[in-house]
């Protein structure tokens, strides 16, 4: 195995051939150029009516990564006499540009969601809509869904609607910028420090966030955190990894969205219409779970308990936080992946066991994934008193369509990531790092440097070494084509 030349590297390239390896087809077919052209010649009109209401005058904003462009969503709150918080989330309303069984849902529909590889975005949707005219930018009159609900003192949610809005979004904020005010480490982001309105804004909706999140936990929402890290690209080459860090704008949108999911979730239970569900069935391999919590000195109960689970997680990320990553992503693993089903009127819930929601569907990102966008309809079907635009049997297709390619998605995203992080270190060859034993396998063993967090094999001096040991490491060769990265002890 040679060390790769970064001028030789290719990325874009791989990402594309990962693509189209794993199933997926990384370009638009004629048609969807087509349906392009007709939707430009005659866009949608954006008009309140009866039904839809215009609720511009909103102080709303959106926070999302420093590049995105995609915006499928936007929010604002109200605090109510008795204390309490109204929150309301408006989803971009792509249905309206992308009607089902036209050429850009076929394409849709095969592919189910946007592929990020660090070094190139292969868009669900042809980037004329979901970065531009379904997407909720800046200072834009725009076609929403939203999602209305009250937020408790305690963090309980109640109260839920849902309805046809056209709103604009004030102010188009970034995770790191506005979860560093919010947790007090840097000044306002320059937008925010504009306007003392929109500062009382994001206040609120932290208010609220935060007791959203605090009530999942009471419940036995899972406190995992994981590793993720994307490309520092200086010059049009990879210099370094850059960790991606959860913030209180991390979290604010994760803990609105889910609130938000359940609440159509629960609307279209109400109105007894089938629809797709994002479940985590409780672990299969649960007994593992206890075997793992017990070699580290804790003690689960032999039946599944998320909040069990979530109280070890807890006492283990306080106790030895450099390596609560590694034991997340184990954790993750045992619990099983996620998946889309089909949920008929009177089925039993299977719930969430990650989340400890027992009513979950994904309705907050239609850019990005088909089942949103499916579930849009759904809701719009019901606003409208019309039948559902889908029948069981083609629910239970998409849902398991949408299952078998995030599978796909994450395979290459993971690909990539790990030949990005070889670009990235290909220039380091040589150097020592901390590291902690992440893996012992019989494919080899495997530790993880601190800083860049990037993990690969320990191909010499690995005898004797187990997970959780700390040894210093040296770079002695990186492989960009397969993804591996090699270290010796030293």
């Amino acid at each position: 195995m040679n060390t790769t030349p970064i001028r030789h590297v290719d990325l874009q390239a791989m990402a594309k051939q990962a693509m189209l390896e794993n199933g997926f087809e990384p370009e638009f077919p004629p048609q969807v150029q087509q349906q392009l052209g007709e939707l430009k010649a005659h866009p949608p009109q954006v008009a309140s009516g009866a039904n839809i209401r215009d609720l511009r005058n909103l102080v709303w904003s959106s926070i999302d990564n420093d590049t995105s462009r995609d915006l499928d969503q936007i929010e604002v709150g109200e605090r109510l006499p008795n204390g309490e918080t109204k929150i309301l989330v408006g989803i971009a309303d792509v249905d309206t540009f992308v009607p089902k069984s036209s050429a850009i849902d076929a394409h849709a529909g095969k592919e189910t969601t946007t592929v990020y590889t660090g070094v190139r975005n292969f868009p669900m949707l042809p980037e004329q809509l979901s970065t531009d005219a379904s997407s909720l930018l800046e200072a834009g009159d725009k076609l929403s869904i939203v999602i209305e609900f009250v937020v408790g003192i305690d963090g309980a949610v109640h109260s839920g609607s849902v309805y046809q809005a056209i709103v604009r979004n004030k102010a188009q904020l970034t995770y790191n910028a506005v979860g560093a005010w919010l947790e007090n480490k840097s000044a306002a982001p320059d937008k925010v420090a504009a306007s003392t309105e929109l500062q009382a804004q994001l206040k609120l909706q932290d208010e609220a966030a935060q007791a959203l999140k605090n009530e999942r936990f009471r419940h036995g929402a899972l406190n995992i955190e994981t590793i993720e890290v994307h490309p520092l690209i200086l010059n049009e080459k990879i210099v370094d990894v850059v960790k991606q860090e959860k913030n209180r704008a991390t979290e604010l949108i994760e803990d609105f969205m889910i609130a938000a999911n359940e609440v159509v979730a629960r609307m279209l239970d109400s109105n007894k219409v089938s629809s797709i569900r994002r479940v985590v069935k409780t672990p299969e391999r649960w007994p593992r779970i206890v075997e793992l919590a017990a070699k580290l000195g804790g003690q689960l109960p032999t039946v599944p308990d998320s909040k069990a689970l979530n109280d070890f997680l807890i006492q283990r990320k306080a106790a030895d936080p450099d390596h609560f990553a590694d034991l997340s992503l184990t954790v993750i693993k045992l619990m099983g992946p996620g998946e889309y089903v089909l949920e008929r009127p009177g089925d039993p819930e299977q719930g969430h066991f990650g989340l400890a929601v027992q009513d979950y569907t994904h309705s907050t990102a239609p850019n990005r994934r088909f089942a949103d966008l499916v579930t849009q309809r759904l809701i719009k079907a019901v606003l409208a008193s019309q039948p559902a635009p889908y029948s069981n049997d083609e629910l239970a297709a998409v849902a398991l369509n949408c299952t078998l390619k995030e599978d796909a998605a994450r395979k290459v995203e993971r690909e990539m990531s790990k030949r990005i992080a070889a670009v990235a270190m290909s220039s380091r060859i040589g150097e020592v790092f901390d590291a902690i034993v992440t893996g012992v396998t019989p494919r080899g063993t495997f530790v993880r440097i601190l800083k860049p967090a990037i993990e690969g094999l320990l191909a010499q001096g690995q005898q004797g070494a187990d997970v959780g040991d700390r040894l210093r490491v040296k770079l002695i060769r990186t492989d960009v084509q397969r993804g591996y990265i090699d270290f010796a002890r030293n």
